[in-house]
Formats: C-alpha cells, sequence, structure tokens
C-alpha cells in the first residue's frame, strides 16, 4: 500500500437540462395565473412588460434635456475660459514688459 496515493471518490452530477424553447416559455408565461408575483409587481408599478412606462420615458427626456443644457453652458464657459486666458496672457506679457522697463530704469 502506498502512503502517498489517496483513491478519490468522484461524485458525478447529472448533465444540466436543456434550456426551454420560446414555445414552452410563452406556454408557460400563457398558463400563469393573474396574480403571478411577476405579473402583479408590473401591475402594481403600472407597467406593461412590453414597453416602456410614461414615467420611464419622461425621465430620459428630461435626462436628455438637462443634459444638453449643461453642455451648452460647458461650451459658453469653455469659450468664456479661452477669452479669459488669452486676457491673461497678453497682461502678463504687459506686466513682463513694465517689469524690464522698471529693471532698465533701476540701473
Amino acid at each position: 500500500m502506498n502512503i502517498g496515493s489517496k483513491t478519490k471518490k468522484r461524485v458525478v452530477l447529472p448533465s444540466r437540462p436543456e434550456p426551454p424553447t420560446v414555445d414552452q416559455i410563452l406556454e408557460d408565461m400563457n398558463g400563469a395565473a393573474p396574480n403571478d408575483p411577476v405579473f402583479s409587481i408590473l401591475q402594481k408599478t403600472g407597467q406593461d412588460p412590453n414597453r416602456p412606462s410614461n414615467s420611464d420615458v419622461d425621465f430620459r427626456f428630461q435626462q436628455c434635456q438637462k443634459y444638453l443644457e449643461l453642455n451648452e453652458r460647458l461650451q459658453e464657459a469653455r469659450g468664456r475660459l479661452l477669452r479669459q486666458r488669452e486676457e491673461l496672457r497678453v497682461a502678463g506679457e504687459q506686466l513682463q514688459r513694465d517689469m524690464e522697463d522698471v529693471k532698465g530704469q533701476t540701473l
């Protein structure tokens, strides 16, 4: 008997079942009771499982509007910042010239 070798029993698992066909899924949905939890949750929230609710559409529309407004504000801010940067660059150049003039006067 070899101490290093161990015999392990392999557990054989049953094979997975095949996924249901479309016809089986439709049959299951048609056979479900109206008080099935999935359908009752959809009814409580006022949702049709086949189309988005009005509140979802309204919410997405408002999100799009806010995005467009923010994008426009960002573009305006970008333009302002570009103008201010240019003004600062010109002011910096003027300051540099003024400093050189002052240095020239003190020597």
